[in-house]
């Protein structure tokens, strides 16, 4: 299958981004049918051109066609971009699997841990998927603010696969002048940097929110890539992974970018509203909340150490005082920056090729 066989594009889940990925894919040329859970963002869509619930003033091309039934979705398409919540994946593939009548392309776009079974997206797609589709998954991870890819903001992202030859096909899909696409295989590294980075952002929100300076926030993203680091290597991810885009490239975005939910949920902490007061006054969804209960269970599960996801999950969940996350984190017992592995030798940064 060549980049020029692909001419219709399903995204499932008309979000910010699942929009933002129409919107782009619309603009090549491609025929898109996107998705939308509710029925007042498909009329939204179809008679006003624009999705003002999650992506206000964007215009969205007429090849953009919204529906909200799968079957009449998934007709004839030949590449799908699954942009749903991470807490819907599972319920949503149960629903795509009747529908999927031979292995096609499927991009995982959606950043998160599944509760409960502590899965990566990839893996939970795959639990409803024959063994045969595996290969055909790729997921979509970088540092990438919707309306900025809308307004043609210079944009990089990695796209990694296990079929490398089906990632370069797809890597001419999503490229433009403006959306710079990476190639990589790493599948595990560059979802988990997508995932634990959101927990990052919700402590960057709380450092700004208490007024605690750049040094703070600068301290806070470097041993926030440690922490993601520690449990990537745990879970069999490659390291050099999280010194990339999926990884330290998306971190830097959200813990510094006010358009981060993430980041802004932080703030709001920081100012003593709750968890459950913030997911009762908003429509999207911030993944780090959810996030950091998983991530917790990864560290445990694996023996790793997560001071600052433990912190964010402590204020979150069990109602902790935010400066007193903080002032548990400057007073841990001193130690050295550098890490050992278990073998004793020095963990170290090779750079890779790509520039």
């Amino acid at each position: 299958m060549t980049p020029s066989s692909f001419r219709v594009v399903s995204v499932i889940g008309a979000g910010a981004w699942g929009t933002a990925l129409a919107h782009l894919l619309a603009t090549k040329g491609f025929n898109i049918r996107l998705w939308a859970y509710e029925p007042e963002v498909v009329e939204n869509i179809q008679t006003q051109r624009e999705n003002t619930w999650y992506l206000p003033e964007v215009v969205l091309p007429n090849s953009i066609q919204a529906m909200n039934n799968l079957s009449d979705c998934l007709h004839g398409t030949d590449l799908i971009v699954l942009a749903v919540p991470s807490h819907t994946m599972s319920g949503m593939v149960t629903r795509l699997r009747p529908l999927l009548k031979q292995p096609l392309p499927i991009t995982i776009a959606t950043k998160g841990i599944e509760e409960g079974t502590l899965q990566l997206m990839s893996q939970v797609v795959e639990g409803h998927l024959p063994e045969a589709w595996h290969t055909w998954l790729t997921v979509l991870s970088g540092p990438s603010f919707a309306a900025e890819v809308c307004r043609w903001k210079p944009t990089t992202i990695l796209l990694a696969g296990r079929d490398f030859n089906l990632v370069n096909r797809l890597q001419q899909v999503f490229l433009t002048p403006q959306f710079r696409v990476y190639a990589g295989h790493d599948m595990i590294g560059a979802q988990l940097g997508g995932a634990l980075k959101n927990v990052m952002a919700i402590a960057a929100g709380i450092v700004d929110g208490l007024e605690l300076g750049a040094n703070a926030r600068a301290a806070l993203i470097t041993r926030g890539l440690a922490e993601m680091i520690r449990l990537g290597r745990a879970m069999g991810a490659d390291t050099s992974t999280f010194y990339g885009l999926s990884g330290l490239g998306d971190l830097v975005l959200t813990s510094t970018g006010t358009l981060s939910r993430n980041y802004q949920v932080g703030l709001q902490l920081a100012k003593g509203i709750d968890r459950t007061t913030l997911s009762a006054t908003t429509r999207t969804v911030a993944e780090g909340i959810t996030t950091s209960r998983a991530a917790m269970a990864l560290a445990s599960q694996h023996t790793v150490e997560m001071p600052i996801v433990q912190g964010v999950y402590r204020v979150l969940f069990e109602g902790d005082n935010p400066r007193h996350i903080v002032s548990d984190l400057m007073s841990r017992t001193a130690k050295s920056e550098i890490e050992r592995t278990g073998s004793g030798s020095m963990h170290t940064f090779t750079p890779s090729n790509h520039s």
